[in-house]
């Protein structure tokens, strides 16, 4: 059995707004694995400048690059693992495909529908849906114009009311009459406010946006801004749930491979970046390599590394708790799993520790031997003081009393990923169109500047390089 822990420093809301000292430093983290671009860290001293140095190779980082290298200016892009992709990675481990902690990618995102090749990803859907475990027996809830049958047959069971169930209808209506710009600067309360001034009953708030908003969110409280509820809520009514047939790390690699070869340094920790009103900012790597940048610096990094590299140019705030998951993969023969449907579950008992699962190679066969399934489990949480035994205990314990312990019991344990940084708490207040400017030369993205989504990942690359090129009157006429 294998335990792989992601840590991170605990995060604070960022403002970059305060009175900077010239100087400051920072130390990146990121994971490790597969790259279609690859380079060791820089050891020719020919090679000192560049245009942009982004630091980061993450969504935001990529992202970043790609919008430098349409507009035709140089770059760096420095990654402190061995591969890219930040917090969206696979590993292959005895021919399964493992999402680093369960990751769905929405056809819908608009941002990521201007910079991705959709065919190429193949991607595989799940069901427009799920099944909740709910008083003992598992009951659908399922999209109406996807699934109109197992919609109307839903409409008597026990996951909310008929009234619930017409209010997720004109709650689709509401999101769809408004652009995305609206959704994301409109006023807000937390998830769970908004959904009981809606007129949702504790019922259905319970069984299925609890578990469902809750496993998107790391949230099972619901405090999460209502802003990124109705964001999410559109996109989901708009597009599908999807996995890359060759894992969720698909995504990141197909936007490296169209980098220029050699601009992305991958082994190239960045361990200080020198400003001191130079025209040429200075970015110092691990090795001791030094990197000149012409025109700017973008730090990419996830939000609390931000925190930690750039406190001193920040006004302090009350921190907000991290949003974790530790996510548990079990492989079985295929005829050891109860169902054949690429459908979500929940767990809408309000019991025990599973928060959601799915069996990956039913969405996307790819993820396993032809033989065999991939169990994937999720919970909220990192489960401090809990040994990954005992986890793993517990959740065959519990998902014995979903599926029969014969069945379950028969399963083996893969791996197990405790993610202590999973995405960045966006609880109200909040702003979901940061300024990435922090000083002429000086530029930060990530999802904590906008929505804590793949898209927002995205939409936060291309605003910070725009605001460089902007900067540097480089705007293509």
């Amino acid at each position: 059995m294998t335990t792989i822990r992601l840590f991170s420093v605990p995060c604070t809301n960022l403002s970059f707004f305060s009175s900077p000292p010239k100087r400051f430093r920072f130390n990146p983290q990121s994971s490790a694995q597969l790259s279609p671009t690859s380079s060791s860290p820089l050891q020719n001293p020919s090679l000192p400048k560049t245009g942009v140095i982004v630091i980061g190779a993450g969504l935001a980082g990529l992202a970043a690059a790609t919008h430098l290298n349409s507009n035709n200016i140089p770059f760096l892009l420095l990654e402190a693992s061995d591969a890219v992709g930040g917090r969206v990675r696979t590993d292959i481990v005895d021919g399964f495909l493992l999402d680093r902690g369960f990751q769905i990618f929405i056809t819908a995102y608009p941002e990521a529908q201007k910079l991705l090749n959709y065919q190429s990803l193949n991607l595989q859907k799940f069901y427009s849906g799920a099944r909740i475990f709910y008083d003992g027996q598992f009951h659908t809830v399922a999209d109406p114009l996807r699934h109109f049958w197992d919609s109307a047959k839903s409409l008597t069971n026990p996951i909310g009311s008929p009234i619930d169930k017409l209010l997720i209808g004109s709650t689709r209506i509401r999101v769809l009459s408004k652009s995305d710009e609206e959704i994301l600067a409109a006023e807000e309360v937390p998830t769970i406010a908004l959904l009981k001034r809606l007129g949702f009953s504790d019922s259905i708030i319970g069984s299925f946006f609890r578990p469902f908003f809750g496993g998107i969110f790391f949230d099972p409280d619901l405090e999460t801004t209502s802003r990124l509820f109705d964001f999410i809520f559109k996109c989901l009514a708009l597009g599908e749930n999807t996995l890359p047939a060759k894992g969720i790390s698909a995504i990141p690699e197909q936007l490296a491979a169209r980098l220029p070869s050699g601009s992305i340094l991958l082994n190239s920790k960045a361990v200080s970046v020198d400003l001191d009103g130079s025209e040429t900012p200075l970015v110092r790597l691990q090795n001791g390599d030094v990197l000149k940048s012409e025109l700017g610096v973008i730090v990419a990094v996830e939000e609390p590394a931000a925190v930690e590299l750039l406190a001193r140019r920040t006004s302090q705030v009350p921190k907000k708790p991290v949003r974790s998951t530790v996510c548990l993969y079990f492989t079985a023969n295929r005829d050891q799993i109860p169902v054949e449907d690429p459908v979500l579950f929940l767990n809408g008992s309000g019991k025990g520790i599973v928060n959601n699962m799915f069996f990956a190679t039913n969405v996307a066969p790819s993820y396993g031997p032809p033989d065999k399934a991939l169990v994937s489990v999720s919970l909220i949480g990192v489960f401090e003081g809990v040994s990954d035994d005992e986890l793993v205990g517990k959740v065959i314990e519990e998902l014995s009393g979903w599926f029969g312990g014969k069945m379950v019991g028969e399963w083996k344990h893969l791996r197990t990923y405790r993610i202590g940084f999973a995405q960045p708490n966006q609880c109200p207040p909040t702003d979901l169109k940061k300024n990435p400017r922090v000083e002429s030369g000086l530029y930060v993205c990530g999802d904590y500047l906008t929505s804590a989504t793949f898209d927002g990942a995205l939409v936060s690359g291309r605003k910070a390089s725009e605001s460089l090129l902007k900067d540097r009157a480089l705007t293509p006429s």
